[in-house]
């Protein structure tokens, strides 16, 4: 038995088509059938059930090809890894978030301090982000959500109050901090349900027994302070965002003591993290930390 048996098997498996199979790997497909064959007289059992040209996995082979896929995911795994410690101060990291502002002092710090890492990033819901990091497609996700999916490790980056944006010349500019009763006619500028700030809205007003007004719902959280600016309405936002250059906006805290969001990190158990991915992780979570006064700082 070897890793080209075992790999030509994996695709026959999952595609149970022999002719299909060798065409996409350029082999013959009496060459492609003798090395199944062969597997199998070495195992002591068929794979298949064989109907005239026709192939179907049978309980054996199903067997076989969950352990065969381990046996694989772990090689290839150990391969990433040692091209990672041949090329310490190479390699990619890709990452997902909700919003890229985010991340963006991270991916400052880590373009600087390792510049021939190739960073790729990706936005979109929490639901976006956890399905490319199942697919494989990501090492990283920033979320602001629980995420309770199996194999998936998460870990706590950041937990702060979440602040009311208003305009300059809104008439509760020069306040300190407001009630969510006194917010009950407001205008709201929001995200859709997927986001994170839209349930934040959500679950305040629902605390007092009240619904926001929504004003601009949509998909695009960055937006959210620009049209604030504005006049338009106010908004939700994360405190970190009082500390990013933008439009002039008068923040005020919400009377409410769960008024607030948690930022996650995380990634798949199951797989190999890339040491530039890991490098990455552990720096937001220094960034972060830096950022939260009497947070102690990653373990």
């Amino acid at each position: 038995m070897d890793l080209l048996q075992l790999r030509y098997f994996r695709m026959v498996a999952r595609t149970e088509n022999i002719t299909r199979v060798a065409e996409e790997l350029r082999v013959a497909q009496p060459s492609l059938s003798r090395t199944i064959t062969r597997l199998e007289s070495e195992l002591g059992v068929p794979l298949f059930d064989r109907q005239g040209r026709r192939l179907r996995l049978n309980r054996f082979g199903t067997a076989f090809l969950a352990r065969v896929d381990r046996a694989l995911d772990e090689l290839d795994s150990a391969r990433r890894e040692l091209a990672d410690l041949a090329e310490e101060e190479r390699g990619s990291v890709a990452v997902g978030a909700e919003n890229l502002m985010v991340v963006q002092h991270v991916v400052a710090d880590f373009v600087q301090a390792y510049p021939g890492v190739r960073v790729q990033l990706f936005s979109g819901t929490t639901e976006q982000v956890v399905a490319r990091l199942t697919a494989g497609e990501i090492d990283l996700g920033l979320v602001s959500r629980p995420i309770a999916e199996p194999g998936i490790a998460v870990r706590e980056l950041l937990d702060e109050e979440v602040l009311l944006a208003v305009s300059p010349r809104h008439r509760l500019a020069n306040r300190d901090r407001v009630t969510v009763a006194e917010l009950a006619d407001e205008p709201f500028i929001t995200t859709s349900p997927d986001y994170w700030q839209r349930r934040v809205l959500d679950r305040v007003f629902c605390r007092a027994g009240l619904r926001p007004n929504i004003a601009c719902e949509g998909d695009e959280p960055a937006a959210i302070r620009n049209l604030v600016a504005t006049g338009f309405g106010v908004g939700l936002l994360p405190s970190m965002a009082s500390e990013y250059p933008g439009p002039p906006v008068a923040w005020l805290h919400i009377d409410d003591v769960h008024c607030r969001r948690t930022l996650h990190v995380c990634w798949r158990e199951d797989a190999y993290l890339p040491l530039a991915a890991g490098r990455f992780r552990e720096m937001a979570a220094e960034r972060f930390a830096r950022s939260q006064p009497g947070r102690p700082g990653p373990e």
